[in-house]
């Protein structure tokens, strides 16, 4: 059973407090780890998987793009970014 993952982030112009609120603890914790001192920003942004029966064909994608446009994402601030069709696993990790 494919899933079709939808990505969706705050538009780059506007501001993102989430995205700064990770930043700075980012900036903390860069102190006692040096591996995150390179960090200089992040964005938070949404994840959706919707899972399908059948094949992920080119009217599906279509449908899904329109639900990600009308109803997973608000077009004023946000973007989707991306629309990818991810196979189920071969086996699953517990």
């Amino acid at each position: 059973m494919p899933t079709i993952v939808v990505e969706v982030m705050p538009k780059a112009e506007l501001l993102d407090p989430q995205g700064k609120a990770v930043a700075g603890a980012l900036g903390r914790l860069s102190q006692t780890q040096s591996a995150l001192a390179n960090v200089t920003g992040v964005r938070v942004g949404k994840r959706f998987e919707i899972s399908i029966d059948g094949e992920a064909d080119a009217a599906t994608l279509a449908a899904v793009r329109e639900l990600a446009d009308t109803v997973l994402s608000n077009s004023v601030i946000e973007d989707v970014v991306g629309i990818h069709v991810q196979s189920a696993p071969s086996s699953a990790v517990a």
